[in-house]
């Protein structure tokens, strides 16, 4: 049986973000006293939180893993059905939680969840996955959280889960369906003892209402571990925050805009800019802009070239690209 715990850790989900400071901490120096501080209480910081929720993370993830977005939704690519065998394992097992009867176990509960049965098929309920890939043998389905659920959020989401679970199973049936929380960073952290990468499990459980009646700690993934999963890399979270603190710098819209300028493409300081933002592929069409320029046989190419290499909402301009490198 689990106990309520009755004392909660206080986290203060933005000030122990480490997005949020890679992507501040150069703008901030020498103009607060205390950065996390100031981080927690600025109130305009909550556009970025949602730009971070939003798509940041996802984009980030989908790049990782080579993902998507899915949505089984009435509006979307439609509810997916399940059985109702399905529909009443997944009542049993939440009400088993509900009541602490039974402790989360994913184990079990996707041996009782995941089989075939005969009786009459029903419609899932709604439910998406923020980042989602195939593999030749496997699917896998990651619900991103970027805020601590609600008091009573868990028991919903496990539910969106379960279903979802559920409804692959029927949609692949001959691979294996792994449907995970994933929480891009660990706000139990403290950054100044511990990896803003690191994470506890355990303690990060602790931290949200009845997770851990809910949650078992196979069941999610979180900081480094998440991000590790979906490169297949170690350390790519490491890697994330780094090339955040390259770019986000008190000089970025100077250097932003010299890569707006295309008078300045053949100059030393823009291929060196290039390189200092990770932009290889617009660094490989620069060392080739020569023989480009002698392909340029019509007015499309030409057209083409002379577009800016970010798009108006700051984005790179992959179609000029695939393009250009086509004529190399």
């Amino acid at each position: 049986m689990i106990t309520a715990i009755d004392a909660m850790p206080e986290i203060n989900f933005e000030a122990n973000n480490p997005f949020y400071v890679a992507f501040t901490k150069n703008k901030l120096e020498g103009k607060v006293t205390d950065v996390p501080i100031f981080i927690s209480l600025a109130s305009w910081l909550h556009g970025l939180n949602t730009t971070l929720g939003q798509s940041f993370f996802e984009n980030v993830a989908h790049i990782l893993c080579d993902g998507e977005k899915r949505e089984y939704t009435s509006k979307k690519l439609g509810n997916l059905p399940i059985t109702k065998t399905q529909q009443d394992t997944i009542t049993q097992i939440i009400n088993d939680l509900s009541t602490s009867s039974k402790l989360p176990n994913l184990e079990e509960e996707n041996k009782k969840l995941l089989q075939n049965d005969n009786s009459p098929k029903v419609k899932a309920e709604d439910f998406s996955a923020d980042v989602f890939f195939e593999n030749s043998d496997s699917v896998v389905a990651i619900e991103l959280k970027t805020v601590k659920p609600n008091s009573g959020g868990m028991k919903g989401e496990k539910q969106k889960i379960l279903e979802g679970k559920a409804a692959l199973f029927h949609l692949f049936p001959n691979k294996t369906i792994y449907f995970y929380f994933g929480f891009p960073f660990d706000p139990t952290v403290n950054p100044e003892t511990e990896s803003v990468t690191s994470y506890d499990k355990t303690r990060f459980l602790n931290s949200i209402v009845n997770a851990h009646k809910f949650c078992a700690q196979n069941e999610f993934l979180v900081a480094g571990e998440l991000w590790d999963f979906l490169s297949g890399e170690t350390g790519a979270m490491e890697n994330i925050l780094e090339i955040i603190n390259t770019i986000a710098t008190p000089d970025f819209f100077g250097k932003m805009q010299l890569l707006k300028n295309n008078s300045k493409r053949t100059t030393p300081e823009y291929l060196s800019q290039l390189q200092e933002w990770n932009l290889f592929s617009e660094k490989e069409l620069i060392e080739n802009n020569n023989h480009i320029i002698t392909k340029l046989s019509n007015n499309n190419f030409i057209r083409t070239y002379n577009k800016m290499i970010f798009d108006k909402d700051g984005k790179y301009n992959w179609e000029r690209y695939n393009i250009l490198q086509n004529l190399i």
